[in-house]
């Protein structure tokens, strides 16, 4: 059942829609592709705007998009309600790349005694870290063909 939780963390973060970001790039009108350093917020862009869509259905807590992190308030999943995690993300550089990104989590169980600390499941930072990584990269693409 466990298992089975994570795999329902995952399809939600994993599973939703990438949005493209509606802006035409000077540089596609010149037939060269779209920048992977954007800095105009402090961080990679297309990183920045992956990131909030990955984890979009979890309430917000902070966001300093100069400083590039990200933190969600805790989240309980409607189908695991004795069971809430919370994730802080950190944007590292402003170039589009696999390592200027980092993600950290924390669950928690609901037991007799109220919220204690659990361990959160093997791969999950790393699969929600590839989700936004993945959908940085189609943001840029949509960028490229808008």
């Amino acid at each position: 059942m466990g298992a089975m939780r994570a795999t329902v963390l995952i399809a939600m973060v994993c599973g939703l829609a990438v949005a493209s970001c509606g802006k035409k790039d000077r540089a596609k009108s010149a037939g060269a592709l779209a920048p992977a350093r954007i800095a105009t917020i402090g961080v990679n862009s297309y990183l920045w705007s992956a990131a909030l869509e990955t984890i979009a259905f979890m309430p917000i807590a902070t966001v300093d998009s100069n400083g590039g992190v990200i933190v969600t308030d805790w989240y309980a999943s409607p189908t695991v309600p004795n069971e809430r995690v919370k994730v802080t993300i950190a944007i590292l550089d402003t170039q589009l790349r696999a390592d200027a990104i980092r993600v950290s989590a924390s669950r928690q169980t609901l037991a007799a005694s109220g919220w204690v600390e659990a361990t959160v499941r093997a791969g999950t930072v790393q699969k929600l870290e590839e989700a936004i990584l993945g959908k940085a990269r189609d943001l840029r693409r949509a960028q490229m063909g808008s």
